[in-house]
């Protein structure tokens, strides 16, 4: 018995624009939506997607330091904590801004200060998620 025939082995292609030159590759991407969320799509072609993320995802970083929320420090002595400040670090442009600025102290006794950890966690995450879309579409894995 012959074992079936294997298909032949998908290179990945490279983007391209409409124009035919090439798009930035999946570092560059991946760098741009760390800094600014939706800029990875942005590069990619793809600016109603672009849009919707950097709208959605620095919104719900606004919402989170405006209940309250705290920008934690990166602390190895408790696991936890330097959890969360990965999850924030997620969405770096946000971040750093809200650090410059003096946002993010939060207010633990506020009614709000849980909702708004939510908030800055579930965006520096979901950021993350949307970066790993953009750079599939840059290295060809995913079709635009």
């Amino acid at each position: 018995m012959t074992p079936p025939p294997r298909s032949a082995a998908r290179a990945p292609r490279s983007p391209r624009t409409a124009d035919g030159s090439a798009r930035p590759g999946a570092v560059a991407t991946a760098l741009a939506g760390w800094f600014v969320p939706g800029a990875g799509h942005a590069l990619q072609g793809q600016a109603q997607k672009a849009a919707v993320f950097a709208l959605v995802l620095i919104l719900m970083f606004a919402i989170g330091l405006g209940l309250g929320g705290r920008l934690f420090a990166f602390q190895t002595a408790d696991p936890l904590t330097f959890l969360v400040a990965a999850a924030e670090w997620g969405a770096l442009g946000p971040r750093a801004i809200g650090a410059l600025t003096g946002l993010g102290r939060g207010d633990v006794v506020a009614v709000t200060y849980e909702y708004g950890n939510a908030f800055l966690i579930a965006s520096g995450l979901l950021n993350v998620l949307v970066i790993l879309d953009a750079v599939d579409l840059a290295s060809g894995r995913k079709p635009q």
